[in-house]
């Protein structure tokens, strides 16, 4: 009981320290941004430091709701000083958005003209690219498809290894699932986009390496995916399975893949939703397909055809999307 109470206040206390300082942040790069007043970083970590201190001690803090409530925190939000506290941190991070994004809605509304071509060309196409657009529009397609489809099984041999109810709780288990879940969200966190830029450099410019970017981004997408519908099963038939002797393949095989083929479907042909609309923007960087043919269109200043291939863009992914949402309903209901 000591133990966890003293792992509690070490949690509320790290919780109001990050709390303060991303605060204090805000307040320093506003005030240096209004006033031209330069204070060090190091003012932002002890700023920080002195207010988590002061209001953990007070037990008024979010931290103390969180982790440690007192009778200062267990009352309406409206009245306590963590509830304001929040209506402060959103109110600061709404304008420091504002600020960095450099929102200017004069911009948006006067100078409308600039963007004169392109609306154009949106609604003036040119019909005389259909061929060439429609063919580079099938390539995105297949690299969509190619991409999910060798995706799959490496995803679903993963998967089995990323679900903590099927990892053994050894020392290797242990391991194993770590090393998945972890490599699977490094490469999840990375933007298909950026894999496209180290495949163009590694296969060169095209079709491939958009294929390659957006297989990866689906390897650690869809094992996660998967791994998460897996440690949601009924345990009931992998308990009974087990109690006959089975080994672990005859468990995965008989009580485990019976119960996710559904979910599974219904994942796969959303990730191909997905990857359809992600290979437009791979192209730009040299994934080929319709996105490289939008960004040479756009750098020569043909808006009549950028205008056709936006249509035809907006056209696939509206097709893809309620056939594969048509699809996933009748999958969840078998």
């Amino acid at each position: 009981m000591k133990n966890n109470k003293i792992k509690s206040i070490i949690q509320a206390f790290f919780t109001d320290l990050l709390f303060w300082i991303y605060l204090w942040g805000c307040f320093l790069y506003l005030i240096n941004s209004w006033f031209e007043i330069n204070l060090k970083t190091s003012f932002v970590i002890i700023a920080g430091l002195i207010f988590t201190i002061f209001f953990l001690t007070a037990g008024i803090s979010l931290g103390r709701k969180i982790f440690v409530p007192t009778k200062f925190t267990n009352i309406r939000w409206n009245k306590t000083f963590w509830g304001w506290s929040i209506i402060v941190v959103l109110a600061v991070t709404f304008i420091v958005g504002w600020k960095l994004v450099e929102v200017n809605p004069y911009k948006f509304f006067t100078q409308f003209k600039n963007a004169g071509g392109i609306m154009s060309g949106i609604f003036n196409p040119n019909l005389d690219i259909l061929i060439m657009s429609l063919t580079a529009l099938a390539e995105t397609i297949y690299l969509a498809l190619l991409a999910t489809l060798f995706a799959i099984p490496i995803a679903f041999v993963l998967s089995f290894f990323a679900a903590r109810n099927l990892m053994p709780k050894t020392i290797l288990g242990n391991a194993v699932y770590v090393i998945i879940r972890s490599i699977a969200t490094l490469f999840r966190s990375i933007e298909a986009i950026v894999w496209a830029i180290i495949f163009s450099v590694w296969v060169g410019i095209g079709p491939f390496a958009g294929m390659l970017a957006l297989m990866v981004h689906s390897i650690a997408s869809l094992t996660k995916l998967y791994s998460e519908q897996i440690e949601n099963i009924d345990t009931g038939p992998v308990e009974a399975i087990k109690a006959t002797g089975a080994t672990t393949l005859q468990v995965w095989i008989f009580a485990v893949i019976p119960q996710i083929i559904s979910p599974y479907l219904a994942f796969t042909i959303y990730r191909w939703d997905i990857n359809v609309r992600m290979a437009t923007i791979v192209g730009f960087v040299g994934g080929g397909g319709i996105g490289l043919m939008l960004l040479q269109q756009q750098q020569l200043l043909r808006w009549h055809n950028v205008g056709l291939i936006i249509w035809l863009i907006a056209a696939v992914v509206w097709i893809m999307d309620m056939t594969s949402a048509k699809v996933r309903e009748k999958l969840v209901e078998m």
